[in-house]
């Protein structure tokens, strides 16, 4: 994240404010119950998802968000990261979130460590640690975000 020039941060900030406007406005849709909790099962078309774009030149997918009938709250989204980019600064939250990685090569940061994460492999992070993802490779990446829990920015 060194690399960032101050516009580049704000445009970054920028869209990840958009992005949390985005999902808190996201609805169950079919999987909900009468109730509004995710009862039903179904089949979420990813060629149906309507696709935003981002300021870093990447695209969104929100699929869904609810509460589940044991009451957790979870939201899915997937994420394309042009090379190069972050998907937005390093911050922390206080739902866990798993990665599944489609394709790409990424970097994951999470508490000031670094690992590397491509094509099948699953980041876990845990709620409230600081964590980012950047695309260190020379193509798109792609991967989907399945967050557990209410989420709640904290201080970085």
């Amino acid at each position: 994240m060194s690399d960032m020039n101050r516009r580049e941060l704000m445009v970054a900030l920028s869209a990840f404010a958009a992005m949390g406007s985005v999902m808190a406005e996201a609805q169950a849709g079919p999987a909900a119950g009468p109730d509004g909790k995710l009862t039903r099962s179904v089949v979420f078309r990813y060629d149906k998802l309507p696709v935003s774009q981002h300021a870093n030149g990447g695209t969104g997918r929100q699929v869904m968000s609810g509460t589940l009938a044991t009451g957790e709250f979870v939201e899915v989204h997937e994420t394309t990261l042009p090379a190069g980019q972050w998907a937005h600064p390093p911050h922390r939250h206080t739902n866990s979130e798993f990665t599944l990685v489609r394709e790409g090569s990424l970097e994951f940061l999470s508490e000031g460590v670094t690992q590397a994460a491509g094509a099948g492999d699953v980041i876990f992070t845990a709620s409230g640690l600081l964590h980012g993802t950047k695309n260190v490779g020379t193509t798109m990446a792609s991967y989907f975000i399945v967050a557990v829990g209410i989420q709640k920015a904290l201080p970085v």
